[in-house]
């Protein structure tokens, strides 16, 4: 098996770093990037794309660059190649346009967690049967959990949730240690204790058989504290409608986006 790696900032650099840390052979990868000074060993850095069909490349540029940088993979891309984006907001039909002699196209949203093996990633394809989604899942799959969509807008969903969703997470995250640190803590003190309580509680949610929901249920002592603070969190629902608000203005640019891809095409 045979990857390129077109474009290796951090979403492609992350991707190349949980598949080295799987153990999957340097030597199958090849990274074109004009603004990475160097590749992990054994890893062929290229000033450009080499002719020679790929059994899979990986599409990592920024989506303005997509059209620049679509003629290169000319030589690279046969039907034998599964073509993987990691574009946010770019259709399959876009990239086809511009890509067309790919055998199949699968868009790829996974998130910096791909990097330790605990990226969310989801998928949707055109091109693929029953045994190329599996060939597609087993490449994945040491980057996380590979979770396939119904439809292709699913993605600026799964986007929203799943792609820039550790960013809300780590804002929370912060707002838990300044309120720490407003209360009287030292901030680092703070920033250390935020962070611990966040991945225990992460952790055990996602070993436990119960839903988060009954985990909360279970910290809770009626008239305690944590029940004050939840108190603060559902009035009113303003931690759910603030999420959902948030999550919908993310999905809602991630449309934008694919609209203004489709009309350059």
């Amino acid at each position: 098996m045979t990857i390129l790696i077109l474009g290796c900032g951090n979403m492609g650099g992350a991707m190349l770093t949980g598949w080295l840390a799987a153990g999957l052979d340097p030597a199958r990868f090849t990274v074109v990037d004009p603004y990475l000074a160097e590749a992990p060993g054994g890893v062929s850095l290229l000033p450009a794309v080499p002719q020679g069909h790929f059994d899979a490349v990986l599409l990592g540029v920024k989506p303005q660059a997509l059209d620049e940088a679509a003629p290169a993979l000319a030589g690279a891309v046969g039907p034998d190649t599964v073509l993987l984006s990691i574009l946010a907001g770019t259709e399959i039909a876009s990239i086809r346009t511009r890509v067309p002699d790919a055998g199949a196209v699968v868009r790829v949203m996974p998130n910096l967690a791909a990097a330790i093996g605990k990226s969310p990633i989801g998928l949707y394809g055109e091109g693929l049967d029953p045994a190329g989604q599996a060939w597609v899942e087993a490449l994945l799959a040491p980057l996380g959990q590979p979770e396939w969509l119904e439809r292709e807008d699913q993605l600026d969903i799964v986007t929203a949730l799943a792609g820039s969703g550790p960013a809300f997470v780590y804002r929370f995250i912060d707002a838990l240690a300044a309120g720490g640190a407003e209360l009287g803590l030292e901030a680092e003190q703070a920033r250390r204790l935020a962070l611990a309580t966040v991945e225990g509680a992460a952790l055990l949610a996602a070993r436990s058989d119960a839903s988060p929901a009954e985990l909360a249920r279970r910290v809770t002592s009626p008239g305690g504290t944590t029940a004050a603070g939840l108190a603060m969190l559902d009035a009113d629902s303003a931690l759910l409608r603030l999420v959902e608000a948030t999550l919908r203005a993310a999905r809602d640019r991630g449309a934008e986006l694919a609209a203004a891809a489709r009309g350059q095409s």
